[in-house]
């Protein structure tokens, strides 16, 4: 039997990539690719090594150096870009400090307190929306409340939203395995624009404190130890960027998916009491983050299906996160929408371990109170034209969904 392979630039792949995770996980579930990295697609390999002290997150200093010219010379680009690393990459002590300090402004406490503010969001939007008959759901609710509601948090300006989509969109694409040279241009002119504007926003608030979240980000301190200048804008552009990038994709999947599953919207209506739940199924079935990619430190051995695969300190081990939330082993029936699955909430979605996301609480708090109300005002909605895709692989999307109520 020829082994399955993992072709990203494969377009059916970027269209639907779960049957091929599928045919990976179930004839080659540890893949070594051409270029010597290893793909995993079980559930218990992916939550091992997110979560195992073996491995690193700081993929320029672990990783052995590329020998495909193509990714030689997209790393060299991503060391020379100035600039602190964000948290995301990051390995202890350099992670455990920063996520010490953010963490003292990033509280449940905090964020529960947007509640009403969300709601107020959502009920403008769908009130207009109902009013039109319905929506087009992307720009008129997936992207604009997210991106409100981080701006809220940060007590950031929203007069340039279009260009901070444009800028987030570009900023995101650099963790495309399939970017190309001519990507990373663009992102690097989209980090141009982006990091003065922040620079400024910042020096402001130094000068004038409020009650936000990038305020108490300036004044936190932990013995003595604060965030320096090029750490707190790393952080910011991580929070302003993911922090309503991936909410966005949250939104939209979500709602495509109760689509695809009418009795689960149904179910959802006439029970509102499961909305955490249904939230953490619709998180496992088709999470905004597909993969994540981490760099072994020592040796460590995995165990195929034709034996045991040691992998080697030094090679790029991609944990495809969506491959897990799709394995029967863990999830019965994984391809199918059960909003009241018992063990939804062991999903993959915000990864895990040290690096379990930091604004998880956030996004579910935001994609209850959105897809919640549209679930609860239009338990008869439905799509009318063709559903778009944004062609990316590790952050997938729906582009484009026109909705009638």
């Amino acid at each position: 039997m020829t082994r399955p392979t993992f072709n990203p630039f494969d377009p059916a792949f970027r269209a639907n990539p779960y049957p091929f995770y599928q045919a990976l996980r179930e004839q080659d579930p540890v893949h070594s690719t051409p270029l010597g990295s290893i793909i995993l697609t079980r559930y218990e390999d992916v939550s091992a090594t997110l979560r195992s002290n073996d491995f690193s997150r700081d993929i320029e200093a672990t990783a052995n150096e590329p020998t495909d010219p193509l990714w030689i010379a997209k790393r060299e680009r991503r060391k020379g870009r100035d600039g602190a690393k964000t948290i995301l990459n990051l390995d202890p002590p350099d992670h455990t400090r920063l996520r010490r300090l953010v963490s003292k402004a990033f509280t449940p406490t905090a964020i529960d307190r947007l509640r009403p503010r969300i709601q107020q969001l959502v009920d403008d939007v769908l009130d207009q929306a109902s009013d039109n008959g319905g929506m087009e759901l992307v720009d008129e609710m997936a992207f604009p409340i997210p991106f409100q509601v981080i701006s809220d948090l940060l007590a950031m300006p929203t007069d340039r939203s279009d260009e901070m989509r444009e800028w987030g969109q570009l900023i995101t694409l650099a963790l495309e395995p399939t970017s190309t040279l001519e990507d990373l241009d663009r992102t690097d002119e989209a980090f141009s624009q982006l990091i003065p504007y922040l620079f400024e926003i910042i020096e402001d608030r130094r000068r004038h404190p409020g009650d936000d979240l990038l305020s108490a980000l300036i004044a936190v301190e932990d013995d003595g130890d604060n965030l320096a200048l090029d750490e707190l804008i790393s952080f910011v552009v991580l929070l302003y960027i993911a922090g309503h990038e991936t909410t966005v994709n949250l939104i939209g999947n979500s709602i495509n998916a109760l689509l695809r599953f009418p009795e689960q919207l149904a179910l959802w209506h006439n029970n509102p009491s499961i909305a955490t739940r249904a939230v953490d199924e619709l998180l496992r079935f088709d999470g905004p983050v597909q993969q994540t990619v981490r760099v072994p430190i020592v040796p460590v051995t995995y165990q195929s299906l034709h034996g045991p695969v040691t992998v080697e300190p030094g090679t790029i081990v991609t944990t495809l996160l969506g491959a897990g939330n799709h394995d029967p082993a863990m999830f019965a029936d994984p391809h199918i929408l059960k909003l009241d699955r018992a063990n939804s909430n062991r999903h993959l979605a915000f990864a895990g371990g040290i690096h379990y996301c930091l604004g998880a609480s956030l996004a579910k708090l935001e994609a209850e109170i959105a897809v919640g109300s549209m679930v609860a005002r239009f338990p008869n909605m439905h799509a009318l034209g063709d559903i778009t895709w944004r062609d990316r692989l590790t952050i997938r999307g729906v582009d484009h969904l026109q909705l009638e109520f």
